[in-house]
């Protein structure tokens, strides 16, 4: 008697989808149902979904805004260049001559080193080629560029050829695995509140403000609000950037990790209310 082998995820999941969709919205509708059915995972669904998404979304719609970009002005001093990559935490950055939408290259804060070296004096020797590109430009085109050229970073430019904003390869790759995580994230999921060595805290800015309350001893009302980026966005008005602070009753929030779309992660240290 022939024993036949298990059918594999593939092999079920394209069994259900011979019904053959007539248009994206019914793949998308098979893919959930086949998701309903166990055939394919969460994750599995989510980025197959993300995929399908790329090709509908443009530059604009995922780029941090040019008010949010973190530049580099050629003018500046060494020192104080230095000091700018430093409080920002990134790894690349726009240079600029003077004016905003003067981008004359990309610098890479590696590259710093061997300014401090002695190897390189002149910043603008170490400037990498800016990449520039319509808002228009449709993601699963850019990804393909960004593949293909090995950049990055690319620069996004309005009709008048001014910089309306910057993405990157990472802002295109969450679109479709989701929120790709870096030092300043936490290991495990429910450690929404650390404690760092420094006295200070990290906080995941999805943080009920209840459990946040607990922590701190606080009194935050969660009326407006569930979450403790919630009170930030409030005390801000606006959405914040990396490395801004806000002060509120007892307490200091810093901006560990933020996008143009939201706010992930704080950092939180007590101060002392005025005498």
């Amino acid at each position: 008697m022939e024993v036949r082998s298990k059918p594999t995820l593939l092999e079920r999941i394209g069994a259900f989808l011979l019904r053959e969709p007539e248009d994206r919205d019914q793949l998308v509708e098979l893919l959930r149902s086949a998701y309903e059915r166990n055939l394919m995972d969460a994750d599995a669904l989510g980025m197959i979904e993300g995929v399908l998404q790329v090709a509908d979304l443009q530059a604009r719609e995922i780029m941090v805004p040019r008010a949010q970009v973190d530049l580099v002005d050629i003018n500046d001093s060494p020192a104080q260049i230095v000091a700018d990559v430093v409080a920002s935490g990134h790894s690349r950055f726009p240079v600029v001559d003077g004016d905003k939408d003067n981008v004359i290259g990309i610098l890479l804060a590696k590259d710093m080193l061997r300014h401090f070296a002695g190897h390189e004096a002149d910043l603008r020797d170490m400037l990498r080629p800016a990449v520039f590109i319509p808002e228009s430009k449709r993601l699963n085109v850019l990804l393909k560029d960004f593949r293909r050229n090995r950049n990055h970073m690319a620069i996004v430019v309005n009709e008048y050829s001014g910089v309306a904003g910057l993405v990157t390869i990472e802002d295109v790759l969450e679109q479709i695995v989701g929120e790709i995580e870096d030092e300043y994230d936490f290991d495990e999921p429910e450690d929404n509140i650390l404690l760092d060595a420094d006295g200070r805290y990290r906080v995941k800015a999805h943080t009920e403000i209840s459990d946040f309350n607990e922590v701190f001893g606080t009194a935050f009302a969660d009326e407006e609000y569930d979450t403790v980026g919630g009170i930030v966005l409030k005390a801000l008005g606006r959405l914040p950037k990396r490395g801004e602070e806000v002060e509120l009753p007892g307490l200091r929030f810093k901006v560990l990790r933020a996008d143009s779309r939201r706010l992930h992660s704080l950092l939180v240290e007590r101060v002392k209310a005025p005498e």
